[in-house]
């Protein structure tokens, strides 16, 4: 199997490509697309397709998942920012900030490998075919298998839209976990009954003879892992379906996803600084970056980055996780790969922009090139901060990265540009 996601990197644009990640096999051309956050108030389905995209396993045919269409109305926690981008696929003016995504995803789905797409949301209510309150009734969208149409042309794999949802729905409904979360079929009929969904992304896939659902998933369901958990097992169901062999990493179960979903992975900057996002403070002063063109790069494929009156707010999906203050460094081209340490009375050599653990001390072995600044630890006007041995007693705990105060930064320095970062985490 071929797996497309930059060596686990995943890197942050200004908000103009979609990030395409792809699970591939040479046993068939068989693709199911799966697209997340075209609405960006709909954690739901964004975040069970970030965790397929890192916790599963396909081992025939493929899978192809956008986690994050929608990145900007994500970090901002809106439907969308420039208006709603699934009404936009019929026809989008030229100057609509939208433009290269929507033709950019449109390309994706009109691909020859394509075979079914995916379009994850949360919905309001729980859909019911007879009116039975405010919450449970025909106009409600959540808990429901979507579709535009019954069937598409004769004979076309996966054109039987109606019998699939069905499928999809009694798996699911045998799986639930309270028994008022019932999944349904609705059928918008859309060329004919609903002119809004006529501009949606999954009609535009089925009048270009794609087969498309959208899963909804409530947005009454009281926890965000409640919803992840009816997006995989829908999933799950579709790639069943298309017979597309997979495991996971995890049980799925409400206490496994909320443990993934609060692990917010790493971030790399410029590739000498690393932090671990899930154990960070809220706000970090005096980051040394570049005054501009910095290169941010996620474990996690909903990391994203909003530079706000010159600070850079860090989130994963709709979450803030920190704010970085910068302190403006150009960066050295005259640095080692790896740097030396004795830690615990260990000789190690790792490479820049890592983390190591450390029982006792730790010192950082001499490079007379180098400057070394251990944050936190105050040493003598003037002295090196090389070839000391430097415990958790001697650091100032205010300057620690994390809540624990067990994590500190070293930073190296050539002359006056910046080299690289390490982070010592004591146990």
């Amino acid at each position: 199997m071929k797996i497309f996601i930059l060596s686990l990197l995943f890197t942050t644009f200004l908000f103009s490509k979609v990030q395409l990640i792809k699970k591939e096999n040479s046993d068939s051309n068989t693709t199911l697309l799966v697209i997340g956050g075209i609405h960006g108030n709909e954690p739901g389905g964004y975040e069970a397709a970030s965790i397929l995209a890192t916790h599963y396993t396909v081992y025939s045919k493929n899978l192809w998942i956008i986690p994050n269409l929608n990145q900007e109305s994500i970090i901002r926690n809106l439907r969308g920012v420039n208006g709603d981008m699934n009404r936009k696929f019929a026809y989008i003016k030229k100057k609509d900030k939208d433009k290269d995504i929507i033709n950019e995803i449109k390309k994706i789905i009109l691909s020859p490998k394509v075979s079914l797409v995916l379009n994850l949301h949360d919905g309001h209510g729980f859909y019911r075919k007879e009116n039975q309150s405010t919450v449970f009734n025909p106009n409600a969208w959540g808990q429901t298998c979507v579709i535009d149409q019954c069937n598409l042309k004769e004979n076309q794999p996966f054109g039987n839209l109606n019998e699939i949802a069905l499928s999809v729905k009694e798996s699911i409904n045998k799986k639930l976990l309270k028994e008022h979360h019932s999944f349904n079929v609705k059928n918008t009929n859309t060329q004919y009954d609903d002119e809004a969904m006529q501009l949606s992304l999954t009609y535009f896939s089925v009048t270009n003879s794609k087969p498309a659902f959208a899963i909804e998933t409530s947005k009454n369901l009281s926890t965000l892992s409640q919803k992840v958990f009816y997006q995989l097992l829908a999933i799950e169901e579709y790639m069943n379906v298309m017979g597309i062999k997979f495991s996971k990493d995890f049980q799925l179960n409400e206490k496994d996803i909320a443990k993934i979903l609060h692990n917010y992975g790493y971030l790399k900057i410029n590739k000498n600084i690393l932090f671990n996002l899930s154990d960070i403070k809220k706000s970090l002063s005096y980051i040394p970056i570049k005054s501009k063109d910095n290169l941010f790069e996620f474990s996690h494929p909903l990391g994203g980055i909003r530079k706000l009156k010159g600070n850079y707010s860090v989130f994963i999906g709709n979450r803030l996780i920190t704010k970085l203050k910068p302190q403006y460094f150009n960066m050295s081209k005259s640095c080692p790969n790896t740097l030396d340490f004795l830690i615990d009375g260990e000789y190690k050599s790792l490479p820049k922009a890592t983390e190591f653990y450390v029982n006792a001390d730790f010192k950082v072995v001499e490079n007379e090139a180098l400057r070394v600044n251990v944050i936190g630890y105050h040493s003598r006007k003037g002295a090196k901060e090389s070839n000391v041995s430097i415990s958790l007693s001697k650091l100032n705990k205010n300057y620690s990265i994390d809540k624990q105060h067990k994590i500190y930064r070293i930073e190296f320095y050539y002359k006056d540009e910046f080299c690289s970062m390490v982070m010592a985490h004591f146990k």
